[in-house]
């Protein structure tokens, strides 16, 4: 199964294009979060990427809700919005978490929550499965342009107590592009440039 992995266009159409291009050699295509800047605009990204056929795991990201991600995509029909539950695509569980975990310093417009929410939302995350979430693991591509390491250890302890087989995360834009591994699990910061990866 070949992914293409993608995360934080926030509206940049020539990103989305690029996307919709690079899935003609993907099998199923994983968007972890922040298709919007600042809660508006999340459909000018949606719009383009909708004319990909092949099926796509979708996350909010902390500049859209899941409810508004949602809506954005009513008429992409290979479209699975996921938050907090799992898609099974060809026998491969994906599950997905959005927004910014832990809270983030942005205020009310951002879409955030919790370590402790979080660890609630993993009860449902199948073992071995693959997670799309919006933000990284602790201590995993996650270190900002100053040097803080900015991930969530919600998001670390499920990759390694679950096994998880593959992490696609973005949030932490100057991490993007960048992977490693905790534990057995590939991390995979993925950045709006895009890749493919054999899973």
């Amino acid at each position: 199964m070949k992914l293409l992995l993608f995360s934080d266009l926030h509206r940049d159409k020539a990103a989305a294009t690029r996307m919709v291009e690079l899935a003609r050699g993907a099998d199923v295509i994983v968007g972890a979060g922040d298709f919007a800047n600042v809660r508006t605009g999340v459909s000018t990204c949606i719009d383009i990427l909708k004319a990909i056929s092949v099926p796509a795991v979708l996350v909010p990201g902390n500049n859209e809700s899941y409810e508004e991600l949602v809506a954005a995509c009513a008429d992409w029909r290979s479209a699975r919005v996921l938050h907090g539950t799992s898609v099974e695509i060809e026998g491969v569980p994906f599950f997905g978490i959005g927004g910014g975990i832990p809270t983030t310093p942005f205020g009310s417009w951002s879409y955030d929550f919790s370590e402790a929410e979080a660890e609630q939302m993993f009860r449902n995350c199948p073992v071995g499965a693959v997670l799309v979430s919006h933000s990284p693991p602790k201590g995993a591509v996650d270190v900002t342009g100053s040097g803080q390491s900015l991930g969530s250890t919600a998001v670390r302890d499920a990759s390694i107590r679950l096994k998880l087989r593959l992490v696609v995360c973005g949030h932490i834009h100057a991490s993007a592009g960048k992977r490693t591994q905790v534990g057995s699990t590939i991390i995979i910061n993925a950045g709006p440039a895009g890749l493919l990866l054999e899973l």
